[in-house]
C-alpha cells in the first residue's frame, strides 16, 4: 500500500472499531459509565503492556504536553455528556448533535490550521451530513420541552468535546502516538472514575470478557489508529471518513441484530461512503498538485 494511503486507513480502520462499542455494550448490559471507564483503563493498559513488550519502557515516563492531558479530559467529557444527553433526549438527536463535530472541527481548523476548505471538500462534508439525516430518516423528535431542552445541552457540550479532541490531536507534539494515546486513555479513564466508584455493580465473568472486548478493540486499537491518522491528515478529510462509522453501525445492527434497513437509509448509507471517497480523492489530489507546485520552485529556483 502506497505510503500516503495508510493514513485513511488508519482512520477507516478506526471507524469500524469504534463502532463496535455498541454491539460489545448491549452484550455487557452494563452502566453507560462503567463501559466508559473499562473502555479508557484497560485500552490503557493495552499501550502499557505494548510499550513493555516492545521494550519502550522510557516511552512510558515522559512529560505529556498540554494539549495531550487537555484532550484526554476532552475524551472523558465527549463520552459522560453523550451518555447524560440520552437521559433526557433520544438517542437519535444526542447522535445527531454528535457527528455535527466534525463539521465544528474542520471549520475552526479551517482558521486554526489553515487547513483551507475548498468547494470539493465543503461539498463533501454537507453530502456526508446529508447521507446521515437520511439514516436518521429526517427525525428530529422534539417531547417533553424542558427535557429536551436538558438534553441538547449535554449533546452540545458533547459535541464541542469531541471536535476539541479532534482539532487537538492536530496539533504536533514531540512525542509518538503510542505516548498520546496512553497519556488520553489514562486521564480520560481518571476522570470517569469517581462515577463509577460512587455507582458500583457486580460484573459476571462473561460481563468481563465483554469489557475486555470493549478495552482492547474500541478502546485501545480505535484510539490509537485515530490518533495516528490525526497526525497525518487534515482535519476535513478526517471528519469526512469518520462517517464511516454510523455506516458500520447499521450494517453490524442489520447483520447481528437483524435491525433491518429502510430504503432511505440505505440511500443514506451509499452517501456517507461516496462522500469519504470523494474527500480522499480531492485530498490525494491536493497532495500531489502540492507536490509538483514544490518541486515547479524548487527548479526555477536552481536556474
Amino acid at each position: 500500500m502506497p505510503a500516503s494511503l495508510w493514513p485513511i486507513f488508519y482512520v477507516l480502520v478506526s471507524a469500524i472499531f469504534m463502532a463496535t462499542i455498541g454491539i460489545f455494550a448491549r452484550f455487557a448490559a452494563l452502566p453507560a459509565e462503567h463501559i466508559t471507564f473499562y473502555r479508557l483503563a484497560i485500552g490503557a493498559s493495552c499501550v502499557l503492556l505494548y510499550l513493555v513488550v516492545s521494550r519502550q519502557q522510557r516511552a512510558i515516563w515522559h512529560k505529556p504536553a498540554w494539549s495531550t492531558v487537555l484532550n484526554g479530559v476532552m475524551l472523558a467529557s465527549f463520552m459522560v455528556c453523550y451518555i447524560e444527553a440520552m437521559h433526557y433526549t433520544s438517542m437519535a438527536n444526542a447522535i445527531m448533535l454528535i457527528y455535527l463535530a466534525p463539521l465544528f472541527a474542520a471549520v475552526v481548523a479551517h482558521f486554526l490550521y489553515q487547513e483551507r476548505l475548498g468547494i470539493a471538500s465543503v461539498v463533501a462534508i454537507m453530502l456526508a451530513l446529508f447521507g446521515f439525516a437520511m439514516m436518521m430518516n429526517f427525525k428530529w423528535s422534539f417531547t417533553h420541552a424542558e427535557q429536551e431542552q436538558v438534553g441538547l445541552f449535554y449533546g452540545v457540550l458533547s459535541m464541542l468535546s469531541y471536535g476539541t479532541f479532534i482539532l487537538l490531536n492536530r496539533k504536533k507534539t514531540i512525542h509518538s502516538p503510542y505516548q498520546s494515546t496512553l497519556i488520553q486513555l489514562l486521564v480520560g479513564s481518571l476522570c470517569v472514575l469517581p462515577f463509577v466508584l460512587t455507582h458500583p455493580v457486580a460484573i459476571t465473568f462473561n460481563q468481563g470478557l465483554w469489557l475486555l472486548a470493549i478495552g482492547i478493540i474500541p478502546g485501545f486499537l480505535a484510539m490509537l489508529f485515530a490518533v495516528k491518522a490525526l497526525r497525518e491528515l487534515p482535519a476535513m478529510t478526517f471528519s469526512t471518513l469518520a462517517y464511516i462509522e454510523p455506516v458500520a453501525v447499521v450494517i453490524m445492527a442489520w447483520l447481528i441484530f437483524n435491525e433491518q434497513l429502510g430504503i432511505l437509509q440505505q440511500v443514506g448509507c451509499g452517501l456517507i461512503i461516496a462522500a469519504g471517497i470523494a474527500q480522499s480523492f480531492v485530498e490525494h489530489s491536493n497532495k500531489k498538485r502540492r507536490a509538483l507546485k514544490v518541486k515547479a520552485e524548487t527548479y526555477v529556483s536552481a536556474q
